[in-house]
């Protein structure tokens, strides 16, 4: 005795002529070599460019971070590296469309799905390792002879940064460049540890954080002014 076996109605693979029908005008206007636009606008494009430096640059920071703490690039070399990726970070930043896109950098890690965690805490700093810590160099056993040009620029940067604090500065972008100004004068004139060099870098990474609309309150302004007023008496003591 013998049971019936059902039956299966399997679908052909292929696309029956009646479930199916070209279309010559449709295929006539697609291209395989048309390049695909991005953009369809000058400011469309520039923004776009202008975002893909930034990525590119966290990537560039990134390696440059790993190459200094490895020692495959010299301080010197990591220095004027580090401190031209920042600076590009900076201005492409002052643009309003830009930020406004960008908002922040924790948004556009996420918004582009990358890490880089060294290169982030470095544009997060603002300033390169070196200029956090002073940097001795051990393949020379004499001191470094001080220039006086340089003792003298670095005074002047001193002079005017608390100036302008004076003059009621208050804004980040106002005070940043300064202070940046007087960290770089430092670090040409000595690699001595000194108290002041601490506060220096602790006010130009709280500027770094800021946004570049954002102000200190006068109580930061008066405090950033005793700081500096006594890094300055402690650098001026290293001259001697």
């Amino acid at each position: 005795m013998s049971s019936a076996q059902p039956k299966y109605h399997h679908q052909p693979y292929a696309p029956s002529p009646y479930s199916y029908t070209p279309n010559p005008s449709l295929s006539s206007q697609v291209s395989l070599d048309e390049e695909i636009k991005l953009s369809t606008t000058v400011q469309q494009r520039e923004l776009n460019e202008s975002l893909a430096e930034i990525f590119s640059i966290i990537v560039t920071l990134d390696f440059v971070e790993k190459a200094y703490v490895k020692d495959t690039i010299t301080q010197e070399e990591y220095t004027i590296t580090c401190s031209r990726l920042l600076g590009q970070y900076k201005t492409i930043l002052k643009n309003p469309a830009v930020a406004s896109a960008f908002v922040d950098l924790d948004t556009f890690k996420r918004e582009y799905k990358i890490g880089y965690p060294t290169a982030t805490e470095r544009l997060k700093i603002g300033v390169p390792a070196t200029f956090e810590q002073p940097v001795h160099n051990s393949s020379t056993s004499a001191a470094p002879i001080t220039s006086a040009k340089a003792a003298a620029e670095a005074t002047q940067h001193f002079i005017t940064f608390m100036d302008a604090l004076r003059l009621n500065y208050n804004a980040k972008d106002q005070l940043h460049p300064l202070l940046s100004d007087v960290i770089t004068a430092v670090n040409n004139v000595t690699t001595k540890d000194f108290e002041g060099r601490g506060r220096i870098v602790k006010w130009l990474i709280e500027l770094n954080r800021m946004g570049a609309g954002d102000e200190i309150n006068e109580g930061q302004r008066r405090q950033m002014l005793f700081d500096i007023e006594n890094a300055y008496h402690e650098f001026y003591k290293t001259l001697g």
